[in-house]
C-alpha cells in the first residue's frame, strides 16, 4: 500500500477540544465530576496538559461544558420522546418519560447527570447553578405541554411530572428500565388525567 493509500485509509483524528469534552463526558458521566481527575481526563483524550488549560481554564470550566453538552442532549430526547408519542400533548406528557429509554440503551445509565453533579457541589457554585437553570427549563417546557393539554393548573402538573422524571431517573439507575417504566407512565397518565377538566378528559 502507498503512503498515499494509507493516509486515506486512516480516519483524520478529532480536534484536541473535541477529544478532551467526549472524554470528559464518557468519565464524568460513568464516575461523577469529583471522582475523575484532569490527569486520567489528559491520558485518556491523549493530549498534553498545557493543551487542555488552552481549551478548558479550569476543571471547573470543563464540567460546566460538560453540562452544557449533556443538557442540549437530553432535551433533545425529551422533545423526541413526546414527539413519538403522537400530536396529542397529554399523550406526549406521557411520552416524555420513554426519553429515560433512549438515555439507558448502552446499558449504562447512571441517573441524571445533572442531579449527580450538583451533589457533588456546593450551593451557589457554577455546576448548581447549571443544574438549576437546566431544571427550570425543562419544568418550562414541561408546563407548555401542560397547558397545551388543558391542565387547571399547568405549572403545578410541571412541577409533579419533572419530580416524578427525576425519580425515575433515580430508579433506573438501579433497576431495569423496564421494571422502572411501566410504573411511571402510569403513575404520569394519572396525573396528566386528574390535572385536566373532566371535559378534557372524557369524563
Amino acid at each position: 500500500m502507498t503512503r498515499t493509500a494509507q493516509g486515506a485509509a486512516k480516519a483524520p483524528r478529532p480536534p484536541a477540544r473535541e477529544r478532551i469534552l467526549s472524554t470528559a463526558t464518557t468519565l464524568f458521566s460513568e464516575y461523577g465530576i469529583r471522582g475523575v481527575g484532569i490527569d486520567r481526563i489528559i491520558a485518556e483524550s491523549g493530549v498534553a496538559k498545557a493543551t487542555l488549560y488552552t481549551h478548558f481554564k479550569s476543571k471547573d470550566a470543563l464540567a460546566l461544558a460538560f453540562l452544557a453538552g449533556v443538557d442540549v442532549a437530553w432535551r433533545e430526547m425529551l422533545t423526541d420522546a413526546a414527539a413519538a408519542a403522537g400530536d396529542d400533548p397529554a399523550d406526549q406528557l406521557v411520552g416524555l418519560f420513554d426519553a429515560i429509554d433512549a438515555a439507558s440503551e448502552n446499558g449504562r445509565f447512571r441517573g441524571c447527570p445533572f442531579l449527580n453533579t450538583a451533589s457533588e457541589s456546593a450551593p451557589g457554585s457554577p455546576a448548581h447553578r447549571a443544574t438549576v437553570e437546566h431544571k427550570r427549563a425543562v419544568r418550562a417546557w414541561t408546563g407548555g405541554l401542560a397547558e397545551a393539554a388543558g391542565a387547571r393548573e399547568p405549572a403545578l402538573l410541571a412541577r409533579q411530572l419533572t419530580v416524578l422524571l427525576d425519580g425515575a431517573m433515580a430508579a433506573a439507575a438501579l433497576e431495569p428500565t423496564d421494571d422502572v417504566l411501566p410504573a411511571v407512565r402510569q403513575a404520569a397518565r394519572h396525573l396528566v388525567e386528574a390535572a385536566r377538566p373532566s371535559s378534557a378528559s372524557g369524563d
